[in-house]
């Protein structure tokens, strides 16, 4: 049994594999355990069906990984009311795409409720870091009447809506973890056809509700949704559903959406580790606008009203201009003529992008990989921040070759496509969206002017004494919650231990008399930074005069102006007052933290020999009563909250 209509969900943005078996035998002849990784890894890159998921899912498995140099692992149980075991397959491989090793646990079929109250079952053994939700509609649905009031509708779905947030609090209160909730599919057929919508005990009209208070629930719980309701009307709910499917084994969602869900639960499982990309690199000629600016002219490329390939155009950099108000770095990489591109900006009153929109802008004749390089130099993050958009198929090709952790969506010939393709792939993915994202592009605008001071000063000291720089601190604030989650998640490079938190365990934090917390806010004469920086320190678990810094961070906006010291100068006069003799510090080495390999050191910790049961951590002391105050060139403008 098989729906008539069925195509499954195509993900567009990725490539094609040129011949998927060819490169899956070479992974697999690939004798060194990280070169297979590597490889199975580029395999996951490409556009595969359900069958090549679970081949590329089985090459994964022979490698035993929990854990491997660049690749974040995840603890992820599944609990759901329908069968899901094609799904983990699928999850593992979208998760491998993204540099995530999914250890995923999912329990018997419908056992949901009773895995999670019963201490003793088996996924409370595998003590999930994320619990993913994955239920159906149809216990809602099952007990409303066809003929109830909108009032009785209403409070049948405040009961199961209570029942499920009583759920998350019991997955939190069992696991201290992440809560995933999966939104409700809508499955019926229409009784009424168009009047559906009107009657309140209709079916459809019922899941329309449900999704909605399940929303208004996830935003006040802080719980993330994993929308496949949002995916399966947008690709057609027989893409996602097979009547047969159900009826033969209760799958809700049918295998050939498989790897689209995997990789919508992928893409928020790597954001919550602060793997989404930040930075969209847009190329111009038959991209931004159509047509090649260099030899048609102002008047003669193709861009707004009047014509479907130049209203397609426009549409991208509306596109691109909404991103950038939800905290996306937009940038230009493109080969041309640096003065005419830019005049385009400037002189064409169709031109919805304005040059100040972009924070880096590289228009010359260089290799585009050599140019991603330089902007991403230039914005001050990783490569692997990066997006680039480019019409040209063969530059797409190079970049992916060249520099395989850009993301490079394979967009469409039909220019009509390009937004749709962008926003399918969802680099952006968040987990959040706080007044620090609002400002984050325009923060990078400043960060240029900050660039140009220093490129102008004539040495350091006058750059940072030019800038006329203060700090507010103060203890975690509920406040500044979002932001908090948010900046010790997604930082990687200024990122002491590498630690991740919750929400929740960033709450008790903040509500934990015994524990040290700091807030760093950073303002100069240009403008106001932000939030940029965090530390947590708690008690050492056998010293009460002893406080350990369990994590450290910085955003890598204001690498170099010295806050590292004023920072320190405040977390020690803070243990100070609290009666601390000494600080305690791990640095754990990742592939992305050398760059603060150097810090404690440089900021008066001596080094401890050794560090039982690890190889891979580095234990630095601080004696306060020895510490001596770091002059710099930030003045304290108050308490933060």
């Amino acid at each position: 049994m098989q729906n008539a209509t069925s195509s499954p969900p195509v993900m567009s943005w990725l490539p094609i594999a040129p011949d998927f078996r060819a490169s899956l035998r070479a992974a697999l002849d690939t004798r060194a355990t990280a070169d297979r990784l590597q490889s199975l890894a580029s395999l996951a890159g490409h556009r595969l069906g359900f069958l090549e998921t679970i081949q590329l899912d089985r090459a994964l498995a022979q490698l035993s990984l929990k854990e491997a140099p660049g690749f974040a692992p995840v603890r992820l149980a599944v609990l759901a009311s329908s069968t899901v075991d094609h799904l983990l397959p699928a999850i593992r491989v979208a998760g491998l795409r993204r540099r995530l090793l999914i250890d995923a646990h999912h329990g018997a079929y419908g056992q949901y409720r009773q895995d999670l109250l019963d201490r003793t079952s088996s996924v409370h053994k595998f003590a999930p870091e994320t619990v993913l939700f994955a239920l159906t509609a149809r216990e809602a649905i099952a007990g409303i009447p066809l003929n109830a009031s909108t009032a009785e509708v209403d409070q049948a779905i405040a009961k199961f809506i209570g029942d499920l947030r009583s759920l998350w609090r019991e997955a939190r209160g069992a696991f201290n973890s992440s809560i995933i909730q999966q939104t409700f599919m809508d499955v019926t057929e229409p009784l009424f056809g168009g009047y559906d919508r009107l009657v309140p005990g209709a079916p459809s009209r019922i899941v329309a509700r449900l999704n909605d208070r399940l929303c208004e629930a996830a935003a006040q719980d802080g719980v993330l949704l994993l929308d496949v309701a949002r995916a399966s009307e947008r690709d057609g709910i027989d893409a996602w559903f097979d009547t047969g499917r159900w009826l033969q084994g209760k799958l809700e969602v049918a295998p050939p959406a498989a790897p689209k869900y995997g990789d919508l639960l992928a893409r928020i499982l790597a954001a919550q580790r602060g793997l989404s990309k930040k930075c969209l690199v847009l190329d111009l000629d038959n991209t931004l606008w159509g047509g090649v600016i260099g030899d048609d002219g102002i008047d003669g490329i193709v861009l707004g009203e009047g014509s479907a390939v130049g209203e397609a155009h426009l549409a991208l950099q509306s596109y691109a201009k909404q991103l950038k108000e939800r905290g996306v770095i937009l940038a230009v990489c493109s080969k041309n003529d640096p003065r005419i591109a830019a005049a385009v900006f400037d002189e064409h009153p169709e031109m919805l992008l304005k040059r100040s929109d972009f924070a880096a802008f590289v228009a010359n004749w260089n290799d585009k990989a050599e140019n991603l390089k330089t902007i991403a130099t230039k914005l001050n993050i990783g490569i692997e921040s990066l997006v680039f958009v480019d019409d040209n198929p063969a530059e797409r090709a190079r970049i992916r070759q060249s520099l395989p952790m850009i993301g490079v969506p394979e967009l469409p010939e039909d220019t009509a496509q390009y937004v749709r393709c962008l926003a399918d792939a969802c680099y952006f993915e968040s987990v959040g969206y706080t007044s620090e994202d609002q400002q984050r592009a325009q923060q990078y605008t400043e960060n240029a002017e900050r660039e140009a001071l220093l490129q102008s000063a004539q040495s350091m000291d006058e750059f940072l004494c030019g800038l006329k720089m203060s700090v507010v601190s103060g203890p975690f604030t509920a406040v500044d919650h979002v932001r908090i989650v948010q900046l010790i998640n997604k930082t990687n490079q200024f990122n002491t231990t590498t630690r991740r938190y919750t929400s929740e365990e960033i709450a008790q934090l903040t509500n934990m008399p015994s524990a040290l917390t700091l807030q760093f806010r950073l303002l100069d004469r240009i403008g106001d930074n932000g939030l940029v920086s965090t530390m947590i320190l708690r008690p050492a678990s056998d010293h009460d005069d002893v406080l350990e810094i369990e994590n450290w961070v910085m955003s890598c906006r204001v690498f170099g102006r010295q806050l590292e010291f004023e920072a320190m100068n405040i977390a020690v006069e803070a243990g100070r007052q609290r009666g601390v003799k000494m600080f305690m510090a791990d640095y754990i080495a990742t592939p992305k933290n050398d760059v603060i390999s150097s810090l404690y050191p440089n900021l008066g910790f001596s080094a401890v020999e050794s560090v039982p049961s690890s190889n891979a951590v580095q234990r630095w002391l601080l004696n306060l009563d020895d510490y001596v105050m770091h002059d710099t060139h930030i003045v304290r403008a108050g308490a933060a909250g």
